[in-house]
């Protein structure tokens, strides 16, 4: 885990969020850092989402800001979050069945030539594509039928795991991952458990979304619990304080 004097990847600072009258968050603050995993915990309604969506600039804050490596950033839409390099694996996935990893990798954001046209009179280079896909479905070690296979026959651990492999195609900061292992079995689970490891040594500040405590325990450097939209603390997990996480996201604390 890196050191708390140096600057964190991500930083949120005081975030409000209001939907009417509903308060979804309440000054929350937290931290990520490179090579790091921080564990996200809450029971349903606690505001998990909403700070997630802000952070994926879906949602903008009320109050309170965003910061990437100290600085102040506005993220107003889903494409301004991946220029400021944060990606977000949601729980579907949202993976086109009929296209390949590379076309899933690559879809609205195809490599293309020459730069000087507009996007839509360029040429798409499938090649170049294909080869950076494969490179990176290498590197992590993702196990798929194959290259050219559409992900409709692929597993749900292959579909969730190229979902995480697309991306870190484009995060260069933050990746976060809402629910990986929800609906699969224990052999899917550990490999995306694996992958997520595989995350974190390449310096990805990487967000955890779970309600899985055992996988909170082998993965996560710190978790914070939001409850009710609000931050109700922060810790190592471990074994010895599971029961107080658990009583912290459920508000049994005492």
């Amino acid at each position: 885990m890196t050191s708390g004097t140096d600057t964190p990847t991500l930083a949120v600072v005081g975030a409000h969020k209001r939907f009417g009258a509903v308060h979804a968050l309440q000054n929350v603050s937290l931290e990520a850092y490179s090579g790091e995993v921080l564990a996200l915990l809450g029971d349903n309604g606690a505001g998990k989402s909403t700070l997630v969506k802000c952070i994926s600039g879906i949602h903008t804050l009320d109050e309170g800001e965003i910061r990437i490596d100290g600085q102040h950033v506005t993220l107003n839409s889903a494409a301004t979050a991946r220029q400021a390099g944060i990606e977000t694996v949601y729980q579907d996935l949202a993976l086109f069945d009929n296209l390949t990893p590379a076309e899933n990798f690559y879809c609205g954001r195809e490599i293309s030539f020459p730069s000087w046209l507009p996007r839509g009179m360029r040429i798409i280079n499938s090649r170049a594509m294909e080869r950076e896909a494969e490179e990176v479905i290498d590197r992590l070690r993702v196990r798929i039928p194959h290259k050219n296979a559409p992900v409709a026959l692929m597993s749900g651990g292959q579909r969730q795991a190229i979902a995480v492999a697309r991306a870190t195609v484009f995060a260069h900061k933050v990746v976060i991952l809402d629910e990986p292992t929800a609906a699969l079995g224990l052999r899917e689970s550990r490999k995306v458990l694996d992958l997520i490891q595989q995350l974190k040594s390449e310096g990805n500040a990487v967000i955890l979304i779970t309600h899985n405590m055992e996988h909170v325990i082998e993965l996560a450097d710190r978790a914070v619990v939001l409850r009710q939209g609000r931050k109700v603390g922060e810790l190592k997990p471990n074994r010895d304080n599971q029961h107080h996480m658990v009583a912290m996201i459920v508000g049994a604390e005492g």
